[in-house]
């Protein structure tokens, strides 16, 4: 997904006030894209220390939809934005797969769902294309702002007519002399409402997959106009809004990629996406199964463990079973895509199984939980209220049977 008013920024360190208000960004460490400089740590541990910061007063930020600039510096200090980039602009050097891992760690420790759905996103909303297509002067001047976490970043590619058919994206840009010009609109852009840089998808030529085009686009640039912040069910610390766009004059320097290679990037991006954010949440189904089993330890019947009960007993299996069975297609699928194959069924298989098991898990636990689990206060209704969304963006269950079926020849 991808979404607010102006937040005003200071150019260097962060001092947050922990009212939601950002007043700065704290300086992040190294970023890189092949292998890890630091083939010692265990990036799935990157985030550990800041654990105790990571989880204070969730309920409330929760209940308050609001983006935790506190957190967010905790983030920075982890190095977690820092994984997948080149050490020339302050990142770590690492390939995919341990990007992926260290997400998942992230996930695992860090109970603010929300929070790591924006921290993923700044990492492969604008990041990761601008890296791997933009050019040498676009990455120099914001690559390292970027892989510090001071400049906030989300991608504008849902349209309110055109989610999952992004082929026909109907937002234009329009050659004039040394500039497009832009107009239209997004929505749904996570990360829109805190976002300094925006990656904009739009139409350059005739549709299809060769009329797409790639735009890197500052907040306050004259005719980009970012909506009030969308409330909405869950991950509700991650912002969005809709974002429109009414002559909006941007460089043709700005743009990332050839004219046209618009979906080829999207590609790149949405496979990325995809196996990073829910490498997450396979730490967040780790998370809720550890917490699950020690619950039905504790938690005495009838004279009894409940976990001694085959009913709640064979339930918490099958949720063993669902976080491994994610665990080996997020791993699989992964590693196709590090390696260059085609993994086009395998991304859309891994975004299903993934998702829908987040989903189901998270009722199981409620259901195991009994009473307890539908109060608020324990966090397990939380937990239903953000799987739902993953069922849902970047391409719903739908689309992905859809796409698996077209690939089988159907």
């Amino acid at each position: 997904m991808t979404p607010a008013p102006s937040a005003p920024r200071t150019s260097d360190t962060a001092t947050g006030t922990g009212t939601g208000t950002k007043t700065g960004a704290a300086t992040g460490t190294d970023l890189g894209t092949s292998t890890s400089t630091d083939t010692g740590t265990d990036l799935y541990t990157l985030a550990a220390p800041w654990a105790d910061e990571l989880n204070r007063d969730i309920d409330e930020w929760d209940a308050r939809a609001e983006f935790p600039w506190d957190k967010w510096k905790a983030v920075q200090r982890s190095g977690l934005l820092t994984v997948p980039f080149e050490p020339r602009y302050g990142g770590r050097g690492a390939g995919l797969t341990d990007t992926m891992r260290a997400l998942e760690g992230f996930g695992r420790t860090c109970r603010d769902a929300g929070l790591g759905f924006s921290a993923s996103t700044q990492i492969v909303s604008v990041g990761v294309p601008l890296q791997a297509f933009g050019s040498e002067e676009l990455k120099s001047r914001f690559l390292p702002g970027i892989v510090a976490g001071d400049l906030v970043t989300a991608h504008a590619i849902t349209e309110r007519d055109n989610g999952s058919d992004a082929l026909n994206i109907s937002t234009t840009a329009v050659r004039d002399g040394d500039d497009y010009v832009i107009d239209g609109g997004k929505m749904f852009i996570t990360n829109a409402p805190i976002a300094d840089l925006f990656l904009l998808y739009v139409r350059t030529g005739a549709p299809g997959p060769f009329g797409l085009s790639v735009f890197l686009v500052e907040r306050d640039t004259p005719g980009l106009r970012v909506g009030e912040p969308l409330d909405k069910m869950g991950l509700r610390t991650s912002p969005l809004s809709e974002v429109t766009f009414e002559g909006l004059r941007v460089p043709a320097a700005r743009r990332i990629g050839q004219e046209g290679a618009g979906f080829l990037i999207l590609d790149h991006v949405m496979k990325r996406e995809i196996l990073f954010s829910f490498s997450l949440t396979l730490g967040e189904m780790e998370h809720r199964l550890e917490r699950v089993v020690q619950f039905a330890k504790s938690r005495r019947q009838f004279g009894e463990p409940i976990g001694s009960f085959q009913g709640v007993a064979h339930r918490i299996a099958d949720m063993k079973i669902a976080v491994e069975t994610a665990r080996k297609w997020l791993t699989d699928t992964g590693a196709k895509v590090a390696a260059g194959q085609d993994a086009s069924l395998d991304v859309a298989a891994t975004k299903t199984v993934v998702s829908e098991a987040n989903k189901r898990t998270a009722l199981d636990a409620v259901q195991i939980f009994g009473g307890q689990g539908y109060l608020t206060a324990t966090g397990i209704e939380r937990d239903v209220r953000n799987a739902v969304g993953g069922t849902i963006y970047s391409g719903t269950s739908e689309i992905q049977r859809n796409r698996i079926a077209s690939l089988l020849g159907l």
